[in-house]
């Protein structure tokens, strides 16, 4: 197995992680199996696991899974979502971060979390506020390191300038949205990563699960993912159009479909490792069976020709854009102003 370093925090993790979304009641209910699935994933050698306090009771599964196996894994869970109705149970407030992190811990059945990540900017609070509460979490010895998942490239930088200025703990790694469809990283987060010596865990190297041929130009899309809220990029024809010439590139080059579109997102030098979200153990022996594969140049200029680098196709409804682009009011002038024009 290879290992690679995390960032600069001189953590070891292996080029493919296990996110647990989906292991508990979001995916597979069924607690047994998704704990012998995390069994699996160590066995053959993945040594990161991945979840979020938002993610049912995923955290719970993963608890139950380490018990005797917690030294040997770098452990990474994440905040912000809301939990329940109550108002104040969610964001980056110090108020909840200091809530949050006493609850992941005792559903993860542990005293540390390895990697403590917000999961999305919280445009309502100030980020010295959050850098401050988790840099209290680091010195109490309840976290080992923080990052952030899903942020701007400025967002990035203001992070690191603000930790620089306090005296705060920075973000050690960014969690972005990356795959074969999704490039748009390649542009300005994975360099600005880069130049701030921080490690990137990508999500959705599937593209949400359209990278596994399951999907497919002029047939129905309505298996378990496309039938789901807001999943309409299942149905995207721009999207599965480009996925027609990605299987047939696959045949060409003889591998699979879903460890071509694997090996593609950890073939970037800015990229440390890429998360894999199995539902079943079927498809996680399908991840594992290629952890080894490599694509040649040749294979990496055709996929470049297929969707060009820095550029997507559509994109994944689940993708945090920030308000700017989802408030109608933040991104129209009033009325009286436009006519007044």
């Amino acid at each position: 197995m290879q290992y690679r370093t995390l960032g600069r925090t001189g953590i070891k993790v292996t080029p493919y992680a296990l996110g647990a979304m989906m292991l508990g009641s979001l995916g597979n209910p069924d607690r047994q199996e998704g704990i012998a699935i995390i069994h699996r994933a160590l066995d053959a050698g993945i040594n990161v696991v991945d979840t979020a306090d938002r993610y049912g009771d995923s955290e719970e599964v993963v608890g139950e899974a380490l018990k005797g196996r917690r030294d040997d894994v770098v452990l990474a869970t994440k905040f912000w979502g809301p939990v329940d109705d109550d108002i104040n149970h969610r964001g980056a407030s110090r108020r909840w971060i200091v809530q949050a992190v006493e609850r992941s811990l005792r559903r993860l059945q542990t005293d540390h979390i390895d990697l403590y990540q917000l999961h999305r900017p919280d445009p309502e609070t100030d980020i010295d506020e959050t850098l401050s509460a988790l840099t209290d979490l680091v010195r109490q010895g309840k976290v080992r390191a923080i990052g952030s998942s899903s942020m701007r490239g400025s967002e990035i930088v203001e992070a690191q300038w603000m930790a620089e200025r306090r005296g705060f703990e920075r973000f050690r790694t960014e969690q972005p949205n990356y795959s074969i469809l999704d490039r748009e990283i390649e542009r300005e987060i994975l360099p600005v990563a880069e130049r701030y010596g921080m490690g990137t865990l990508v999500y959705s190297p599937l593209a949400g699960g359209t990278l596994t041929g399951r999907y497919r130009a002029g047939q129905e899309n309505d298996n378990f993912r496309s039938t789901r809220t807001g999943m309409r990029h299942f149905r995207d024809e721009r999207r599965l159009a480009a996925v027609e010439e990605l299987v047939k590139l696959a045949d060409e080059s003889g591998v699979k479909l879903t460890h071509l579109a694997m090996a593609f997102v950890i073939a970037h030098p800015g990229v440390t490792s890429a998360i894999a979200g199995p539902r079943t153990m079927e498809q996680l022996e399908d991840t594992l069976a290629g952890m080894e594969v490599s694509l040649s140049d040749d294979v990496l200029d055709r996929i470049d020709a297929i969707v060009p680098p820095g550029e997507s196709i559509g994109a994944m409804d689940m993708v945090y854009r920030g308000p700017e682009v989802g408030d109608p009011s933040l991104r129209r002038r009033p009325v009286a102003e436009r006519s007044a024009a």
